[in-house]
């Protein structure tokens, strides 16, 4: 009789986002979901349902947008949605880095060990190959004859 188990919490999405106060978070409700800010950081949160959250990729506030962290091999960058980019500094990746760990353990989310080593970058862009992202670029022998006519003329 006194072994019973007890069920646990089924958190909702407002006490989700409640418990963010106590970590300096400031909350703004966008439509379905909500806009997280702290100290030049942010990252959208949807309401999944059933007391269950997804967090966007967490990124930098620039111009009022979110950048995302692109590597280009050299050096990390800053990406907005718009296409504006600027280089990451040392000071945005530390904040960003603790803005995403508090985040997730405000919301109650598991912290998985190969995210909290360090921040983690959207794109990979080493190398200067056109077209190497593309689904299938087109080979030599692929291309029509007709455009190599034109090319010899």
């Amino acid at each position: 009789m006194f072994f019973r188990n007890q069920k646990p919490h089924q958190w909702t999405f407002e006490e989700r986002l409640g418990n963010l106060k106590q970590f300096r978070f400031e909350v703004g409700r966008q439509g379905a979901g909500a806009l997280v800010t702290r100290d030049g950081s942010g990252a959208m949160v949807k309401d999944l349902g059933n007391g269950q959250v997804k967090v966007d990729k967490a990124g930098v506030l620039v111009g009022g947008e979110i950048a995302k962290l692109v590597s280009r091999g050299y050096q990390m960058f800053l990406r907005t949605p718009s296409g504006k980019e600027v280089p990451a500094l040392a000071d945005h990746l530390k904040k960003l880095h603790a803005f995403d760990e508090d985040l997730r353990e405000g919301l109650g989310l598991t912290s998985l060990y190969n995210l909290s080593l360090g921040t983690t970058s959207d794109d990979h862009l080493y190398d200067r190959v056109e077209d190497r992202d593309e689904p299938h670029p087109p080979r030599p022998w692929e291309i029509k004859a007709e455009t190599k006519i034109k090319a010899a003329q």
